[in-house]
């Protein structure tokens, strides 16, 4: 009769003990910003790291008909107290990571009896999945209330977009924000050292390309294009979580691989339009970092340049994805054509014995010594 082990606590700030509790943690430290709103001394210190910051009221020029008086309307522009905002909302997004993974990912992990490998890429496309759900949801509401994918010219009309009105900026927040906090989920998580190589790759895409839209005010064009692509990603991470679960699930891989490429021509289309033909013609030239503007032919080429190759790296991985997978198919073919060969010819000697074996005996056949000897006598 064996003993039962009993689990012993890791040492206090040990690496055990901080990822077992990275998530009680940060949700204290969250508490205690949240509890600085309570008292006047610190109230002005936390609201900095809660609330959204650079409000700006202004009076729009369009009048109503039923009344002459002007709409005052709240807006918003980027600064360095978002950087507060951003590590608020980021101790956010570790502490919903952290409900995600042990509340529906893990018990969905038990019933599967996954290995390790995918169990890992499990638990990848389960948080992000639900992230790129949440993402799209609400950048088509901002899309369809904004209205700026009705009209391709509202892309570069009236630049620089220093101003925003609080759903956009929040909505660039909260992806900074989510961007930034898979960083310290590769400690946290456990994450094997062969796949720390290639999330730190298109971690480090988004945080560059989305703070790169917002703090270059290109924030309508971000949008625009983070929307279909986070609806391309969500197909591909959804219909990986059905694979897991059922092999035989592969169809959404197709739909998938469609949409993909599709998305690349339309992210190439709309950068093109916008910094080759666009932005040259608005009247706002020159860089003036008190304006926000930015409308100059080195930046306008860099920005570009960045895209294009974005595009062109991810097309290089997806074809080098569709050959491994046409490899994989077809190695998986001729192994089952190995395995169900068809019947081999039989030889002279095997069809001799058997014609004798079956009790039949050609006439062709010739007798045996002993039959001539018996015949003569």
């Amino acid at each position: 009769m064996g003993f039962r082990k009993k689990n012993k606590s890791p040492p206090v700030l040990s690496h055990e003990f901080v990822i077992q509790n990275h998530a009680d943690m940060v949700s204290c430290l969250a508490m205690i910003i949240l509890l600085g709103l309570m008292f006047e001394v610190t109230a002005k210190f936390a609201i900095m790291f809660i609330t959204v910051q650079y409000n700006v009221t202004q009076v729009l020029g369009e009048l109503r008909k039923t009344d002459d008086k002007s709409e005052p309307v709240n807006l918003y522009q980027y600064g360095p107290k978002d950087v507060a905002t951003v590590f608020f909302y980021l101790l956010i997004a570790v502490i919903l990571h952290a409900l995600i993974q042990e509340y529906i990912l893990d018990k969905i992990n038990r019933r599967l009896h996954l290995s390790k490998t995918k169990h890992s890429k499990f638990n990848e496309s389960g948080q992000l999945a639900a992230f790129y759900l949440f993402s799209f949801i609400w950048g088509c509401s901002i899309l369809t209330s904004e209205d700026f994918a009705t009209n391709p010219t509202f892309l570069w009309e009236g630049y620089p977009h220093a101003h925003m009105v609080f759903q956009v900026k929040f909505f660039y927040i909260c992806q900074i924000a989510y961007w930034l906090h898979a960083l310290p989920e590769l400690y946290f998580q456990k994450v094997r050292k062969e796949d720390i190589p290639r999330q730190l790759y298109y971690i480090c895409l988004y945080v560059v390309h989305i703070t790169g839209a917002y703090v270059l005010n290109l924030h309508r064009l971000g949008l625009v294009l983070l929307v279909p692509h986070y609806l391309v990603e969500l197909l591909f991470h959804a219909s990986r979580l059905f694979y897991f679960s059922d092999e035989n699930k592969q169809k959404g891989f197709t739909l998938w691989a469609l949409l993909f490429v599709i998305a690349r021509l339309l992210t190439l289309t709309l950068s093109v339009l916008t910094f080759g033909f666009g932005l040259p013609r608005t009247e706002n030239h020159g860089f003036s970092l008190a304006d926000g503007n930015f409308n100059v032919l080195t930046v306008r080429m860099t920005c570009l340049a960045a895209i294009c190759l974005t595009q062109a790296w991810m097309m290089w991985k997806f074809i080098n994805f569709q050959l491994k997978k046409w490899r994989e198919h077809s190695q998986n073919q001729a192994s089952k054509k190995k395995t169900v060969s068809p019947k081999s010819k039989p030889s002279k000697r095997e069809t001799a014995k058997g014609g004798a074996a079956n009790g039949v005996v050609k006439s062709e056949e010739k007798t045996s010594p002993r039959a001539r000897k018996a015949k003569a006598s």
